[in-house]
């Protein structure tokens, strides 16, 4: 056993001073000839998305004409029905047309004082007010509240909401559909507020109450007027938090709409 080992170790001692540093395999090798194909890559199993995913992409899907004609007039019917906030909060919390309801983990209705005459619209809920269930309550609410102090006011000196009482998944953009849910409560939410100023905050609060496409750049420091439901209030569109976290320079801009707003509300008695 001991000379067959020996012999072994000679045998492979040669080969290597012989230049074999790899291992030949039994059929020979064409290094010349163009290389196989890859083999095709099987289909990947389609993923099956969670309960709530799918329910999710099932709520988004196009609805016919008629039936959301016919949620939007559910929709304000019930908010027209509403004779105060706490009654207009309670039909938001069981409304459950809009599928954003299903998804969100807290209905956001609003914070502060609404008999401040100073009435703010933001755009959508984050994930920060998700789970607190009040506006504006992440970065961007830390500034808007350093912008609100910048012209003497807080919380208990104006009030707060948006557009969209639930957050969209992932921060996308409100669908077409949940707009027109939401804002027949809006509108109501205004109605009962009554506010001397609306303040809108970003492009998609100024386009949704203002009924315009316009850009922001284009709406921001121009005093417009909301009009419904028998109320002529003045409104001020000006950039949204988050956007002024991004570009600085904005902030500029911003202070001159916030200025013209305390100055248009101190020129009202009352407030």
């Amino acid at each position: 056993m001991t000379d067959d080992r020996d012999l072994a170790l000679a045998l492979l001692r040669w080969q290597v001073e012989m230049g074999a540093d790899e291992a030949i395999g039994d059929v020979s090798v064409n290094r010349l000839a163009a290389p196989p194909p890859p083999p095709a890559a099987l289909p990947e199993a389609p993923r099956q998305p969670s309960a709530p995913a799918r329910g999710a992409a099932q709520a988004s899907q196009a609805l016919p004409l008629e039936a959301v004609q016919e949620s939007v007039s559910t929709a304000r019917r019930i908010a027209q029905g509403c004779t105060s906030l706490d009654e207009l909060r309670e039909a938001l919390s069981s409304f459950d047309l809009c599928p954003l309801r299903a998804t969100a983990t807290n209905l956001v209705f609003a914070d502060g004082n609404p008999d401040a005459g100073l009435m703010l619209i933001g755009e959508a809920p984050g994930a920060d007010e998700d789970r607190q269930g009040l506006p504006f309550v992440g970065a961007s609410g830390k500034l808007l509240d350093r912008m609100l102090a910048a012209i003497g006011r807080d919380r208990t000196t104006a009030y707060i909401t948006n557009t969209i009482f639930w957050r969209p998944p992932g921060n996308r953009t409100p669908t077409q559909l949940e707009s027109a849910l939401c804002m027949p409560f809006l509108e109501r939410h205004i109605e009962l507020v009554r506010p001397k100023v609306l303040l809108l905050v970003g492009k998609q609060a100024a386009g949704v109450v203002l009924e315009t496409a316009d850009a922001i750049t284009r709406l921001r420091g121009k005093w417009k007027t909301y009009t419904k439901s028998g109320l002529d209030v003045p409104v001020m569109p000006t950039y949204h938090p988050a956007y002024l976290l991004r570009h600085a320079p904005a902030k500029r801009e911003a202070w001159r709409d916030f200025l013209d707003v305390k100055n248009r509300l101190a020129s009202m008695s009352g407030v």
